[in-house]
């Protein structure tokens, strides 16, 4: 049974981190503080890690991405240990086309400051793949 609550949440969520990542100062605001409290502890892991995989790769260099989504999920559960969550199978779009990406990334108890995180991008994911991994565009 779908919990539409629970779902209703989480998508507000979503979009709070979207449009907080998707700022200059890539500073988490009270707003996606506040949301990222309400969520359970597994979810804001999550939440809290894919942000900051949209802002590390945002920032980096050495690459020419400038990512809008990151979903952890796409190839391989993720697998967490304590505030610790290791996503070897995510992905993230970037000027309209997906990336597999595979992270790890630990955070403080409250799961809202991260203490350490490392990415690898991966190759493009072919776009006649995208609906059979729920990706969009």
């Amino acid at each position: 049974m779908i919990d539409h609550g629970a779902m209703w949440k989480l998508w507000l969520t979503t979009c709070a981190l979207f449009f907080a990542v998707a700022t200059p100062s890539w500073a988490l605001d009270g707003r996606l503080k506040a949301g990222l409290l309400k969520l359970d502890p597994d979810t804001r892991l999550e939440q809290r890690c894919d942000a900051e995989a949209l802002d590390r790769i945002a920032r980096d260099d050495d690459n020419p991405y400038r990512p809008d989504r990151v979903v952890a999920y796409v190839f391989k559960t993720p697998q967490m240990n304590g505030d610790t969550i290791e996503s070897p199978g995510a992905a993230f779009r970037a000027n309209g086309r997906w990336y597999h990406l595979a992270y790890s990334c630990s955070t403080a108890h409250d799961r809202m400051q991260v203490l350490s995180f490392h990415y690898k991008i991966g190759d493009p994911i072919a776009q006649d793949d995208w609906s059979k991994y729920n990706l969009w565009q």
